[in-house]
């Protein structure tokens, strides 16, 4: 090795060093010369400066993964798909025995791998909405190896927050923190199990946070009832996050919860520097209400808003650069009968300064309806102030204890093969039974089979239920109403819709 080589080698050891470390930097100087001089290494030295590092930049992250590592759990999601085989060859020229010659229907498994975070020692756990979506059989497995089976407590689509439930005791739990305290800059660690490699722990700091990506939902942002309810304000990290990773947990160096991993922006499916992850603050709301009500109770202000930027503030004239732009105020709501009107900027909630729509959602996601929040607003040159009480989306302000599919009164099993080809249909569910409950409100009898709930396609009864609690819940649906088409076994094809507000 030349001379050049052995000193450009000795600085790089030397910087790198002290990049990783935090305690000590390379200084190189060479006298008459900027850098160094490889051809006159007598007149070049090399020091270590000795400097005092804050304890804010410590990146020892043992204690943090200790803490959290054990109450991370991997879960598997099942799903049963039907799906269409291809009708033998003999079939399509020669016909069958029973004379029909139909495709043949064979029931297939999807399963998909995800993250959550114990958060009690009796079994409760968080996780993605989307880890477990439609599944019909879900399974945990803990850091030690051990297996469960989990049932679904409750879902939020609109925050992609799921709460799930095994059965077991004394169980390791994460201690929540307080996402409103993260720093740009600030170390975290993503703990979970991408790609099914169990116990996965990784670092990054927080680079951005309040980031609103529309991937929780297709239409534009706000408190318009009309519009998408979907909230997004995530915290944006460089903690390399992969498939798997979703619903498990992101920490601070305490080994606190501070969000949920659930999305990465990608364009290979795979991590490229931006992961994403749900404030633990909004997290603890909607999770506190699923475990009492069953759903998420969802407080709505009553208006559509928009972000300001410099051309739209120069278009509408407006002089501040933060706020958000009210677009329009929704009839009796709550915003409306205090006072708000449209071309207002809401510029803080309780307090709490608002720069962009994703704020806004935040801050308002955590009150409940029937709460009173202090909403400033400017009007011009005019700093107004209003006392706005929130309401649900039914335009009420009590909670509402979510039913379920028990509100329906009925049982439900699944088309046998047999029942298929005699109904000539490829997916369906069969009311076996009616009690007093909504479906016997609206004339259903026993044996009638339900083909659609609001245009989607019934295939099992896993499927029915979580579309009624979707709409239970106003996922992307304007009124909690089900309008079903199906059929009686006589071959009449018969309507109904049912209103699940009263």
């Amino acid at each position: 090795m030349n001379q050049k080589n052995v000193v450009n080698l000795l600085v790089g050891l030397l910087l790198v060093a002290g990049t990783s470390t935090g305690v000590s930097y390379a200084t190189v100087t060479a006298s008459g010369n900027h850098g160094v001089n490889a051809d006159t290494p007598q007149n070049s030295t090399v020091h270590l400066v000795s400097q005092t590092v804050p304890s804010g930049i410590e990146t020892d992250f043992t204690v943090a993964a200790e803490h959290s590592v054990n109450a991370v759990v991997n879960i598997t999601s099942k799903t049963m798909r039907t799906v269409q085989q291809p009708v033998d060859i003999f079939e399509y020229f020669f016909g069958n025995r029973g004379g029909q010659m139909m495709p043949q229907q064979q029931q297939q498994p999807q399963v998909g791998i995800g993250s959550g975070v114990i958060i009690s020692q009796d079994g409760y756990i968080i996780t993605n909405n989307h880890v477990i979506e439609g599944a019909d059989e879900i399974s945990v497995t803990l850091n030690d190896k051990a297996n469960y089976s989990a049932k679904v407590v409750g879902a939020d689509p609109n925050t992609d927050i799921a709460l799930i439930k095994i059965d077991a005791k004394n169980l390791p739990t994460i201690e929540f923190g307080n996402s409103d305290n993260l720093k740009v800059g600030e170390w975290v660690l993503a703990v979970g199990n991408p790609m099914n490699l169990t116990s996965t722990v990784t670092a990054g700091i927080v680079s951005a946070k309040g980031r609103n990506l529309g991937i929780i939902g297709s239409e534009s942002n706000g408190q318009s009832g009309k519009s998408n309810m979907s909230i997004e304000s995530f915290i944006q990290t460089d903690a390399a996050v992969n498939p798997g990773n979703s619903g498990g947990a992101l920490v601070n160096l305490r080994g606190e919860l501070v969000g949920i991993n659930t999305a990465i922006m990608s364009q290979t499916g795979s991590y490229t520097g931006y992961s994403f992850a749900i404030p633990v603050n909004i997290v603890k709301r909607v999770v506190g209400d699923i475990k009492e009500f069953g759903s998420f109770q969802r407080p709505y202000l009553g208006v559509s808003i928009r972000d300001i930027d410099a051309d739209f503030a120069k278009q509408k004239n407006i002089s501040v650069s933060d706020g958000v732009y009210v677009m329009s105020v929704e009839d009796k709501s709550g915003a409306m009968e205090a006072g708000i009107k449209e071309g207002d900027v809401i510029e803080s909630i309780n307090g709490v300064s608002i720069s962009k729509a994703s704020a806004l959602q935040e801050q308002v996601s955590r009150y409940r309806p029937g709460d009173i929040i202090a909403v400033k607003v400017k009007r011009g040159e005019k700093n107004l102030e209003f006392n706005v009480k929130l309401r649900n989306k039914q335009g009420g302000v009590e909670t509402i204890k979510n039913q379920g599919v028990e509100v329906l009164g009925a049982a439900f099993s699944e088309l046998t093969e047999s029942q298929k080809k005699e109904l000539n249909v490829s997916y369906g569910v069969k009311v076996s039974g009616v009690t007093d409950g909504k479906l016997k409100d609206a004339g259903v009898r026993k044996g009638f089979v339900i083909l659609k709930i609001n245009d989607q396609k019934i295939m099992n009864v896993s499927q029915l239920e979580s579309v009624v609690k979707d709409i239970q819940n106003g996922a992307g649906f304007d009124d909690k109403g089900l309008f079903i088409v199906g059929m009686y076994p006589n071959g009449k094809v018969t309507y109904y819709a049912i209103d699940l507000n009263q």
